[in-house]
């Protein structure tokens, strides 16, 4: 019985996304007159080639909630985190998935 070869610790991983690609990212907020705007405006600070028509918004049951899904031509990891991380920063926003 063999058992199966396991990569030293320190050899390096190839990474889990190869860059460019198009990566979904989903926002949730309360709703509000002003939230897609705001949400609108940290996306363009990122991604200045934004397609308009690779965004959907929907109203949650009741109309309390508000969930925008982007779909972005990410350049590097780098730009994903940063997007992410001025999105998390909005008090507007609850969620980023």
């Amino acid at each position: 019985m063999s058992t199966p070869e396991t990569p030293a610790a320190d050899t390096p991983q190839p990474p889990l996304l190869q860059f460019p690609t198009d990566y979904p990212i989903k926002v949730v907020g309360r709703t509000s007159a002003t939230l897609r705007a705001q949400i609108d405006a940290i996306f363009s600070s990122h991604v200045p080639d934004l397609d308009p028509s690779r965004t959907t918004e929907r109203l949650s049951a009741n109309g309390n909630f508000q969930s925008i899904s982007y779909t972005i031509h990410a350049v590097s990891a780098a730009q994903v985190t940063a997007l992410a991380t001025d999105l998390k920063a909005c008090p507007d926003i609850l969620i980023v998935i």
